[in-house]
């Protein structure tokens, strides 16, 4: 077995520092507002996969992983993405984490990006397919949103685990696609989580940070 693919594994799984059991990229709000059935919560997550967040990561990341890639470039634009004042706290504050702990493991200098890019300048030099890549980080991404679901909704262990799986086609989808795209292909229109990330900032309660 590759180490490669090994070592990917491990920068993407929920045991890595990077704080993502903390946010809900808005699902919270959602949530609390009576989105409570695993087909709800899924259709969600798939939505944010493909008009959403999630496609615009996969892009930068794309972007991030090609030779001579202007990674601070890629950073600044990363954040200018960030419709809401959580989603850039969400994206720039697990982006550092994951900088820094990679820093910490490998002896490199990762400066702190926005996590998309950050993941791609500290996968650069694995030897693995773009696509491949691409469909790690996703399924992390929408493995932490199922996390969050289970824990609020509350979905069942199974259950869970079957909505996860559902959305791999998605995942599958959006990182053919985005290993292709370039950043002028970034398009999202995902309004419903848009407005739900902006809302959840006025949350009197609320569990997690986004």
């Amino acid at each position: 077995m590759r180490t490669d693919l090994l070592t990917l594994v491990q920068w993407l799984s929920p045991a890595f520092p990077t704080g993502g059991f903390a946010y809900s990229h808005g699902m919270e709000w959602a949530m609390a507002g009576g989105m409570r059935t695993a087909a709800g919560v899924q259709a969600w997550i798939g939505d944010v996969l493909r008009f959403g967040a999630g496609q615009a990561d996969a892009v930068l990341l794309a972007e991030a992983l090609r030779p001579g890639a202007d990674h601070a470039g890629l950073d600044a634009f990363g954040r200018a993405l960030a419709g809401s004042r959580e989603r850039l706290m969400e994206t720039v504050d697990q982006g550092a984490a994951f900088a820094r702990t990679v820093a910490g493991l490998t002896g490199r200098d990762l400066p702190a990006r926005v996590l998309p890019v950050a993941v791609g300048e500290a996968a650069a030099g694995l030897e693995m397919p773009v696509e491949d890549v691409i469909g790690v980080y996703l399924h992390g991404f929408a493995g932490n949103l199922v996390a969050v679901a289970t824990r609020f909704v509350p979905l069942g262990q199974t259950e869970g685990q079957g909505v996860l799986a559902g959305v791999h086609p998605v995942i599958g989808e959006v990182a053919e696609w985005a290993a292709a795209a370039g950043l002028d292909d970034i398009g999202t229109a995902a309004f419903g989580a848009d407005l739900a990330a902006m809302r959840h900032e006025d949350m009197d309660v609320r569990i997690f940070r986004t």
